[in-house]
């Protein structure tokens, strides 16, 4: 397998408005090796000061696509679902940290600008999220919904298809859960309290950091951390659990933050959350090393040390048991910080509790709300990670 530690393109952009990253990094099946190189007559450095001085931006392309099957059979022991459901390829959220990125390469595109740019988006997917359900002997299992790319991201407004999914999954009112970063969540309430009644879904909401300003360079086409947090409230008050995932923690950046993003989101209704160190699988690393030198660079090498610290000296350490939690001193200590500030505002560290009990093999519309209270009869709770 070719390696993945690549050195940026001379003269690479530091930034573009509204994009994590603006390098079109090989991605790691292309045979073919390429190098920018500079022929004497001044193109890469005219390119980048275009790039500075607000060129035309990289549009977004979204492409439809037919799918054969929707849902994705986990074999990780390192989190608490079984099956997952991918709306979309690629996110134009942005974040430069995001472990999804090398998927693209699958696609014979670029994990870095091609990743925010080059979507897909499974118009299919509901129909074959229907025909999987039908088949005989299937039962329901822990099933999340944007566990790789948000399935929230700006295409969803006009696509439509996670909101598609959650209508089958409420015909055969099967359990499920969704994570996301985004507040465009808020447009399907109507559908995700009558099923929170019946103890059928649970909404995760990503928030990394309380800073504007870090959140626009971190994860740059996201929601703003004022409007996740306002998210968050609107769904507590609408009878949905929801939870917080602070991650990833990133060493000198949003570590800092781990109590405050706790505080703020139990002050918003959050009841349980989960924290897990960077990660930085294949082109990810080539790709935030080259964002972190160019937004922080006085800070660059204390971070990539201490990551390394986290990760037994590699930069990435994908085994299981490992790769969610890291190793070493300093990741037992942001274990400990962020389980202190969850038992000081009252935050669990289970997956919230849902129903399979209710699971109907032939479809219908949801019945009778159940009241809050006690987890319903059949739940199960899990650890996050």
């Amino acid at each position: 397998m070719p390696s993945t530690r690549v050195s940026p393109p001379a003269a690479a952009p530091v930034a573009r408005k509204g994009r994590g990253t603006v390098w079109r990094i090989q991605p790691r099946f292309d045979g073919l090796a390429r190098q920018d190189a500079d022929d004497g007559w001044g193109g890469l450095e005219n390119d980048h000061l275009r790039s500075e001085e607000g060129g035309a931006a990289p549009a977004t392309v979204i492409v439809e696509e037919q799918v054969r099957s929707i849902l994705s059979r986990n074999d990780s022991p390192d989190v608490g679902f079984d099956l997952s459901i991918n709306p979309y390829r690629g996110c134009e959220h942005g974040c430069i940290y995001c472990y999804a990125r090398p998927t693209h390469s699958y696609l014979g595109l670029s994990p870095g600008l091609d990743f925010e740019t080059h979507i897909v988006g499974k118009v299919n997917a509901a129909e074959r999220l229907r025909q999987a359900l039908t088949k005989p002997g299937y039962r329901p299992v822990a099933l999340n919904i944007g566990s790789v790319t948000d399935a929230y991201q700006p295409a969803e407004r006009r696509l439509q298809i996670t909101r598609a999914l959650i209508e089958v999954l409420a015909e055969f009112r099967h359990p499920f859960s969704i994570i996301t970063k985004s507040a465009g969540i808020l447009r399907d309430i109507d559908l995700l309290a009558p099923l929170a009644a019946q103890g059928l879904v649970a909404v995760y909401l990503s928030v990394t950091t309380l800073d504007p300003a870090l959140a626009r360079i971190l994860e740059p086409r996201a929601a703003s951390p004022r409007r996740r947090l306002q998210a968050m409230s609107a769904l507590a008050q609408a009878g949905i659990p929801v939870g917080v995932s602070v991650s990833p923690v990133i060493p000198f950046l949003n570590e800092p933050d781990i109590e405050h993003i706790v505080e703020a989101a139990a002050q918003a209704g959050a009841c349980t959350g989960f924290s897990i160190p960077l990660r930085l699988p294949w082109e990810v690393a080539p790709l935030f090393e080259q964002w972190l030198g160019s937004h922080f660079p006085e800070r660059a090498g204390r971070v990539m040390a201490r990551l390394r610290d986290m990760r037994g000296g590699k930069i990435n350490d994908a085994r299981f048991g490992h790769r969610m939690r890291g190793e070493g001193v300093w990741a037992d200590l942001l274990r400990q910080r962020f389980a202190a500030a969850c038992r000081r505002h009252g935050l669990r560290q289970q997956r919230i509790p849902l129903d399979d009990s209710r699971f109907q093999a032939v479809p219908s519309s949801c019945g009778a709300e159940q009241g809050p209270g006690e987890a319903p009869a059949g739940a199960r709770q899990m650890t996050l990670f």
